[in-house]
Parts: C-alpha cells; structure tokens; sequence
C-alpha cells in the first residue's frame, strides 16, 4: 500500500474531536476538490507492506486510529488491513470521499464520509448508494465554503432524510467561510447537525503536516 504519513495527534474533526489519535494518511485520490487541504497526499509517499503500518501504528500506544487519505479505499488491501486493527480492539475510523462503495466496509469501523458540496465541484462523483449503507455511528461531512453551499446541503439532509439515521456535520472552509457566519445560520434555522471546525489548524496552523 502506498502511504503519504503516518503520525500521532489530536483528532481535529468529527464527533471524536479532542481526543489522541494515530493517523495513516494513504497516498492517492480519484477527486480533486477545489477545497482540498491535502494536496501533496495526491502523489507523495512510500510503499509500505501491512505489517509495517501495523507496526508503526502500535508503537504510538493509542487505541483510536483514522484511516484516511487521498482516499484509503482506493487501496488494494486496505480491507485487510482495517480488520486487523479493529481485531486487535482499534476504534477506527475510516475518513472516505463518497465517491468509492462503503458496502463491503467491516461493519465495526465507523465511516467519516464527506458529501460533496457545490463548491467543491465533484457532486457528480458522488457514489449515492452509500447512504443506504449508513450505521448510526457513521458520520456526513459537509464542507461548507458559502451560503449556497450551507441551503443546498441542509436541502440535501431533508430531501435524503438524513436527520437522525447517522451523525452530520458541517464545516466552514478554512480561510474561505467564517467559522461565526456558519454557526449562526446553524442557530438561527435549529439546523440538526453538529458544527465542525477542524481544530488541529487552529492548534497548529494550517500548513502544518503530521497533526
């Protein structure tokens, strides 16, 4: 499996945010977002055998780990490599595109996916049929850059009824939306979802890699 990084940090984004966490960032996307934060996950990065990664994940001690990328689905044995984790008592999260089938995914692990917002011109990359694959511990990301982009997802939520069959979030783009512009349009139409910043930026900066 090729991989971009692997490191040790706080969890910035989801439910879970706060909380230390290993990381395997996996080299490789089939989207190019015109948001996209990780850029030099695209191409950058090394083989790595699974015994490897395995390897360098434990030696971290933490029992929480995010597969993410690029997009780790895309990688030829990664399924193997997530039920090994999960196995040896991991709780895993998978951050994914949306855009590759979740449907064979190990049923444990909890699936981050994104739905991809106007702004990031890749809708129509969208693979639709994993909503109904959806546990209630999984979790919508909703990378908001505008206000069009804030009422075509809370159309999408109602239009899907998403409200209450998983986790949704919604995120300002960093640098581009304001964080308090977001959370009021969220206040102000008692939007049910969960306001997401990505923390890890505001604690370390934004081009800071490996956190």
């Amino acid at each position: 499996m090729k991989v971009c990084e692997i490191f040790a940090s706080i969890q910035g984004e989801s439910s879970f945010a706060g909380i230390p966490f290993a990381f395997v960032r996996f080299s490789g996307c089939n989207l190019r977002c015109v948001y996209c934060d990780t850029k030099y996950a695209y191409e950058e990065g090394a083989q790595m055998t699974g015994d490897e990664i395995f390897g360098k994940v434990k030696s971290f001690g933490l029992r929480y780990l995010e597969v993410t990328g690029g997009e780790p689905l895309l990688q030829e044995g990664v399924s193997g490599l997530i039920g090994r984790f999960l196995d040896e008592g991991f709780t895993l999260l998978i951050e994914t595109n949306g855009s590759v089938s979740i449907r064979e995914v190990d049923r444990r692990a909890v699936v981050i996916m994104d739905i991809k917002t106007p702004s990031s011109g890749m809708f129509a990359e969208m693979d639709l049929m994993n909503l109904e694959y959806l546990k209630p511990d999984d979790e919508l990301k909703f990378v908001i850059a505008d206000r069009h982009d804030y009422e075509w997802s809370s159309g999408f939520i109602r239009d899907y009824g998403l409200s209450g069959r998983c986790g949704v979030l919604f995120s300002p783009v960093f640098g581009v939306l304001n964080p308090a512009d977001l959370a009021n349009w969220l206040v102000s139409d008692r939007l049910p979802v969960r306001f997401n910043l990505q923390i890890h930026k505001y604690v370390f900066g934004p081009d800071q890699r490996g956190v």
